[in-house]
């Protein structure tokens, strides 16, 4: 079965859109701007033109009036010709009043330019009949057709004046748009970097920086405030989630870590100790006569014994070695790293010795109890978390049986039994001792 897949689109920068936007303003204003000025420059040029012919046509008239009086063509041509050579003017013709040509001229043809100058005339400059008059008697007529030249050199100038004021316009408004895109990129790029920043690093001291826009610089403000209240939050949740974690990991009443942490903690260690070659040692620890002391003088004297007992323990350690309360008056101790066999038996006297003290309940009265100690090392008594644990757990119940208030290493031998011929036989030595 084919999976379809969906292809997102690739949306376009706001930059980008931006940057096409104004290039397209511009390019459009500048063109009917453009236009606009050549049409009405053409349509001014054509009436001045128009008029510039009409005055032509008339100072001819005046000149070849006196030849047309007496039909003199050769005079009347050099009349025509003195002054339509000069002008802005393809061809001229004088007639009489019948209509018979007396005289012409024509502009010699120099080329495409001229050409199209014509071209330019017959479009935009229509021809001029004047008559000639001796008072109120019509003599003749002067017919004068304009060049175009002029015409068509406006209109040159004028697109060549047009392409160079729209590169001008392209170019200023590309730098204009570019500093207008930095005001308002610039603050939303540095919005989208905080934004980023907080989502996938979890970084809320991140705040913008103030903008020069109004409204971007407001935005900013209001995201920062957003990001003042989720810092709030943030570290009140991490305080909280440290606090749930620490009293999940920790025993309430000694603030010492319970049997969870520590078997993680253990567990850790040995894998450490695997991959390193390293020792290290398990404690066991069960108060002696605790049951008596709680019994008989009350919750209050089996807890202070508790606490005082942790604390004294925890006072014989290295900072790097962790007590655990396990559960009721058992703990256990982690010694790790363990350079020489030794330290591990010199830290188990002291943690005896420090029990010679008695200790003070609620009731002001003091009692006096003592701690049966198992010892295993690793590897010597287990390769395995489990294994160490109940090997140091075995070697408690011997020291208890033997001397209560001493202490005892496991046995070697305990470290080639299973994890549950290990549990069998600490649980049946509980009952024994019970």
């Amino acid at each position: 079965m084919n999976q379809q897949v969906t292809v997102t689109p690739t949306l376009p920068s706001l930059r980008a859109t931006l940057n096409k936007a104004h290039l397209s303003v511009a390019l459009i204003a500048v063109g009917l701007a453009s236009i606009l000025l050549t049409v009405t420059a053409l349509l001014a040029l054509r009436v001045h033109a128009e008029h510039n012919l009409q005055l032509i046509a008339r100072s001819v008239s005046y000149t070849v009036e006196a030849a047309v009086m007496f039909r003199d063509e050769e005079a009347a041509y050099e009349a025509l010709t003195l002054i339509v050579a000069t002008e802005e003017v393809a061809n001229a013709q004088v007639t009489d009043r019948e209509g018979k040509l007396l005289a012409s001229w024509e502009k010699p043809d120099q080329g495409l330019f001229d050409q199209a100058g014509r071209l330019m005339a017959d479009l935009m400059q229509p021809p001029v009949q004047v008559p000639i008059l001796q008072g109120n008697r019509i003599l003749g007529e002067v017919y004068v057709t304009g060049s175009g030249g002029s015409l068509l050199s406006f209109l040159v100038s004028g697109l060549l004046g047009m392409i160079i004021c729209m590169t001008i316009s392209i170019v200023s408004a590309y730098h204009l748009s570019r500093r207008m895109q930095g005001n308002i990129t610039r603050p939303l790029r540095k919005l989208v970097s905080v934004a980023h920043a907080v989502r996938y690093d979890r970084d809320f001291s991140q705040r913008v920086p103030g903008a020069s826009i109004a409204e971007l610089n407001e935005l900013g403000d209001d995201f920062n405030e957003l990001l003042d209240e989720l810092e709030v939050w943030e570290a009140h949740l991490k305080k909280e989630n440290e606090h749930l974690t620490h009293k999940a990991t920790h025993d309430s009443l000694t603030g010492l870590p319970n049997r969870l942490y520590f078997e993680g903690r253990l567990n850790r260690a040995v894998r450490d100790a695997i991959e390193h070659d390293q020792q290290l040692a398990v404690f066991y620890l069960d108060s002696n006569g605790f049951k008596e002391i709680n019994d008989t003088l009350g919750h209050a004297a089996g807890d202070a014994v508790l606490i005082s007992v942790a604390a004294r323990v925890k006072a014989q350690l290295r900072n790097e070695d962790i007590v655990a309360r396990l559960g009721g008056d058992e703990f256990a101790v982690l010694i790790n790293p363990l350079h020489d066999t030794e330290d591990a038996f010199i830290i188990a006297e002291n943690i005896l010795a420090s029990m010679s003290e008695p200790v003070k309940i609620p009731d002001g009265r003091t009692v006096h109890t003592s701690l049966s100690l198992g010892v295993a090392v690793y590897p010597t008594h287990g390769a395995t978390a489990n294994v160490l644990l109940h090997s140091a757990d075995e070697a408690m119940y011997t020291a208890k049986r033997n001397k209560q208030g001493s202490w005892q290493l496991a046995h070697p031998a305990a470290s080639n039994k299973s994890n549950q011929e290990i549990s069998s036989e600490g649980q049946r030595e509980k009952q024994t001792s019970m």
